[in-house]
């Protein structure tokens, strides 16, 4: 997930199990402000998983890791796991983990309409939000709600990406 102003995510699901890395721009652990990774972040991350530490889609051009969050769960673990972290006092969210995987915790059509809202600055109607949540075939009428400027032929690319049907195709 790239949002467009420079936050990211990655999850990653391998026979050894599910490692994912995100990337707050503006946590203030981020790599860029603390020469490199916050202590503890990438520190305990098992072997099985040190080849994405190091995946160059999750670098920068110099080889560093763009991570300010980061989880594992190796196929036998019980639970998730994070590195000992030892977390600025005084911020709620100094990783950004909360607002960067926030949808994936509330995985609900609501949930991602308050996002959008934030995001966008616009209202959302949650009928079409809940169109798509339904993956109902994606109809004119709904993309015009959703956004006026844009249509389903605009769209074909992304939604034969995604595989997403539309009443034309």
């Amino acid at each position: 997930m790239r949002n467009g102003s420079g936050d990211e995510y990655a999850i990653v699901f391998s026979a050894a199990g599910a490692y994912i890395r995100g990337f707050g721009h503006e946590a203030l652990m981020s790599p860029y402000g603390n020469d490199g990774p916050w202590p503890g972040v990438l520190d305990s991350v098992p072997e099985i998983f040190g080849h994405y530490v190091r995946e160059p889609a999750f670098c920068d051009e110099d080889g560093m890791p763009v991570v300010t969050a980061c989880m594992w769960r190796a196929a036998e673990d019980d639970g998730w796991q994070v590195g000992e972290i030892e977390y600025p006092d005084g911020l709620s969210d100094p990783d950004g983990a909360g607002y960067l995987f926030a949808r994936l915790a509330d995985p609900t059509p609501e949930a991602y309409r308050r996002f959008a809202e934030d995001y966008h600055e616009v209202p959302i109607a949650l009928d079409a939000v809940r169109h798509v949540y339904e993956l109902r075939p994606l109809t004119q009428e709904v993309v015009s709600v959703l956004n006026a400027e844009l249509s389903l032929k605009d769209l074909a690319e992304d939604l034969a990406a995604a595989r997403y049907r539309s009443v034309s195709g």
